[in-house]
Order: structure tokens, then C-alpha cells, then sequence
């Protein structure tokens, strides 16, 4: 009983089940695994046949792809509360990327037919469901819009933005932390490490951007948005 009281709380603390009652907490909780993952492991690989859910309890991973050259795109970094893998688990196909843990993760497994069941029959986790892949498509187009219209100098200064937030202490400001690393940056944009840091070097250059021991500092992030902005008026 002890037990079974235990995966209720559990699954609880996924977002996505935090407002359910004991019944529904029970009946899904009985068919999840929770366990833990290493850095730099392996959870999901491209075209892999499995269709589980999997929900990021504590810890990091990053979602990529990979091509047969060998570049990678990273498509996602995902913290606690988040979950992937729900494409697979919804319409059968094999798995459309690769899932790494960034540091020791905690995470909870729950079966294709398990999260289905959930999405058709709790209306919270099915609208929730929902919104998040909504969202995950309009910042697909955006990406989309960026690689067909914008220079890798723009696409550099829409991801700087995009991966900050708001400064403690000047709220004009905006800080990367931990500060990204060139070759993540241009896996991020798609485009070489090169170009990454030869433009690093002259937005910093021209005081917009500035380093420091705890992050990349968005010195003026308004002049970021005017490059950005500039590119798309042309």
C-alpha cells in the first residue's frame, strides 16, 4: 500500500498529472517505471522502433538530430516538468530524433497505450496535450521562417534572445548562464562553429553582448531585435 500511495505522489509531481485524483493518479501510476539515466546516455535514437512517453522528473536532455554526414541540429534542451517522445507514442511511427541526458536524469516511463488512454479519457491531460504540441509547431515555424529569411547573424541573435532571460539587478538586461558554448550555438542555428564566433566577436565588439565568469550578458538586447528586424524589412 505504502508503495502504491508512493507512485501516486510521484506521478503527481509531473505537471501534466498534477491535478489528478487519487483514481486516475492510481490507474496510471501502476504502469509507469521511474528510473535514472547517466550523463551523456543514450535514451532515445533516431528510428528506434519503441513508443513510449517519457517525462523529464529531474535533471536535463537534448533533443537532436542527427544527419548520415554526421551534423547535428539540437532542436531542444528539456528540464523537469517536460516530457517527449509523445509522436511516436500517438501515431505508431519510429522515433523522429535522438534523446541524450545532459546531466544524472530522473525520468518516468509510461506506455504508448497508457498516455493514449490518459489523452482520451482525462480532458485536462488531453487539452493540455493539446496546447503543448501547438506550441511546439508555431516554434517549428518560426525556426522554419528564420532558416528560409534570416542570415546566420540574424539566426544567431533570434537564438541569444531566445535562450536568455532577464537579468537580476537591470532589468534592461538579459543573461545566458551557463554561458553557451560555440559549437552548441551553431548546432543550434545550423551553421558552422566559424561564423558563430566571428560574430560573437563583433557583437561583443560593439558592446551588445558582454562575457562574464556567470554568463553570456545581453548587454542591449533591443539592438539584437533591430538586426533581426533590419533582415526581414530587406
Amino acid at each position: 500500500m505504502q508503495h502504491i500511495i508512493a507512485a501516486v505522489d510521484e506521478i503527481r509531481e509531473i505537471p501534466l498529472f498534477a491535478a489528478l485524483g487519487d483514481g486516475d493518479a492510481r490507474r496510471l501510476s501502476v504502469h509507469c517505471v521511474w528510473r535514472s539515466v547517466a550523463e551523456n546516455e543514450l535514451i532515445i535514437d533516431y528510428e528506434d522502433e519503441t513508443a513510449e512517453v517519457l517525462f523529464v522528473v529531474d535533471g536535463r536532455v537534448r533533443i537532436l538530430l542527427r544527419t548520415a554526414s554526421g551534423r547535428e541540429v539540437i532542436l531542444d534542451d528539456m528540464q523537469g516538468g517536460r516530457y517527449f517522445g509523445e509522436m511516436a507514442a500517438i501515431d505508431g511511427l519510429p522515433r523522429s530524433a535522438n534523446v541524450t541526458a545532459l546531466e544524472k536524469t530522473r525520468i518516468c516511463v509510461m506506455p504508448a497505450a497508457v498516455f493514449r488512454d490518459a489523452c482520451t479519457t482525462i480532458p485536462s491531460v488531453g487539452l493540455s496535450v493539446m496546447k503543448m504540441l501547438a506550441d511546439r509547431v508555431r516554434t517549428l515555424n518560426q525556426r522554419l521562417g528564420e532558416y528560409a529569411f534570416l542570415t546566420a547573424k540574424q539566426r544567431l541573435c533570434a537564438e541569444l534572445l531566445r535562450l536568455s532571460r532577464p537579468r537580476m539587478g537591470n532589468e534592461k538586461q538579459r543573461i545566458v548562464s551557463p554561458p553557451p558554448l560555440q559549437r552548441e550555438l551553431a548546432d543550434r542555428i545550423s551553421t558552422q562553429r566559424e561564423v558563430v564566433t566571428r560574430e560573437l566577436a563583433t557583437l561583443s565588439r560593439k558592446s551588445i553582448i558582454e562575457k562574464t565568469r556567470g554568463g553570456l550578458v545581453l548587454v542591449e538586447p533591443d539592438r539584437l531585435n533591430a538586426i533581426i528586424d533590419e533582415a526581414q524589412s530587406k
